[in-house]
């Protein structure tokens, strides 16, 4: 008998046990690119955000130093109730206290050196821009950076000591300026140590108002800080006129703003008065003389003083001999360029750009890696602008 034999086909299933290596090639390929593509993503993430930085820390720190030299030259020639009398268009007679010189802001303080005609000078000259170290303050004015300006401000405080908000009379010695308002006094104001007390409206007993004086020299050092030592980062530095030690002095800078590399200083000079007939383009300014009025009547124009408007261009002191007197007591306004830098370099980045601060003065290039902008402003010298307006 023969046996039939199933020989039924069996299915045979085939199972993968793994990737084979042309696939694990290509799967670790792709991979790399992606990692690769996803890490320069979050360097140049990283890199914008860290310019992003280096940019608003710039930015701020040029911001700052303009806001803090705009708000001490709008306070020039601040000295609460005086005017003086060739900037009073109400005095009727001949000046007395016209400055005869550009007084030296390190002159040591005695009642030798500062004389009527010294204080007069100081009052008169609220706003002092040089090239260099002016007067004796070469020992004062360190490590200067080349082709930066030298700024003083003159005022005198705006509020009074003791009152809210405001600093205590402090140590006996400091300098205080205190007008009269009394017309029997001899002096107009008093500039001295703790201020001599002058009566008010004649009353004994009721005195006029003190102001502590404020002289301010700022200029950009080489330099932030000296501990351990030098670190070579430009900074705007500003000197006080204080009382250190007993005496009375401009004291040693203090920095302020680190990264800014370039300063200077433009003045508005305002020697034309008012235009009226006659003179459509007005006539000079004279504080020699009296004031003369077009119609004395009604004082529409005062036509030997200035309008309180900068006529013509704004004018840098020249670095040999500085700006006239004439120039300086007429000064209205003034214009501040400031050049700021980063606080670190940028790698692969050289900075070969020429930068303009105002009119013919240009900084760099410093062919190096920080990136530097020039910002600006315009600043009013209101309590002097403001004298001359007429209605």
């Amino acid at each position: 008998m023969m046996q039939s034999r199933n020989h039924a086909g069996r299915g045979v299933i085939s199972r993968q046990a793994g990737l084979s290596l042309v696939e694990l090639m290509i799967a670790s390929a792709i991979g790399l690119v992606v990692v690769m593509a996803l890490s320069q993503l979050f360097v140049d993430v990283s890199r914008s955000n860290n310019e992003m930085a280096k940019t608003n820390s710039q930015i701020e720190n040029a911001r700052f130093s303009l806001q803090i030299v705009e708000q001490d030259l709008e306070h020039a020639g601040f000295w609460g109730l005086y005017v003086p009398e060739f900037d009073d268009l109400s005095f009727a007679d001949t000046p007395t206290d016209l400055p005869a010189a550009i007084p030296d802001p390190c002159l040591a303080y005695s009642t030798a050196n500062w004389t009527t005609a010294f204080k007069q000078q100081l009052i008169g000259v609220p706003v002092e821009v040089t090239s260099g170290a002016p007067g004796t303050c070469a020992g004062l004015i360190a490590d200067q950076v080349a082709g930066t300006d030298v700024l003083v401000v003159r005022h005198a405080y705006t509020c009074e000591p003791g009152t809210a908000g405001c600093e205590d009379d402090g140590a006996a010695g400091r300098l205080y300026f205190q007008p009269s308002v009394c017309i029997d006094d001899t002096d107009p104001y008093l500039l001295d140590p703790n201020a001599i007390l002058e009566d008010k409206d004649c009353t004994p007993g009721s005195f006029a108002p003190k102001r502590k004086f404020v002289q301010s020299i700022y200029y950009v050092r080489s330099w932030f800080s000296n501990t351990p030592s030098k670190d070579g980062i430009p900074t705007l530095v500003r000197s006080d006129f204080d009382l250190s030690g007993g005496a009375l002095a401009q004291q040693p800078a203090q920095a302020l703003v680190e990264g800014i590399e370039g300063f200077r200083v433009e003045l508005g000079v305002d020697d034309v008065s008012e235009p009226y007939t006659g003179f459509p383009n007005g006539s000079a300014a004279d504080p020699n003389d009296a004031v003369a009025w077009l119609d004395p009547d009604n004082w529409d124009v005062a036509t030997n003083r200035g309008d309180g408007s900068p006529d013509g261009a704004f004018v840098h002191c020249p670095d040999a001999g500085g700006c006239t007197v004439a120039q300086l007591i007429n000064t209205v306004a003034a214009k501040v360029y400031v050049l700021a830098r980063t606080n670190q370099p940028t790698n692969g980045y050289t900075d070969t750009k020429t930068y303009q601060l105002g009119n013919g003065a240009a900084l760099g290039p410093y062919n190096d890696g920080y990136k530097r902008h020039v910002f600006s402003s315009t600043v009013r010298l209101v309590n002097i602008s403001s004298r001359r307006e007429t209605p």
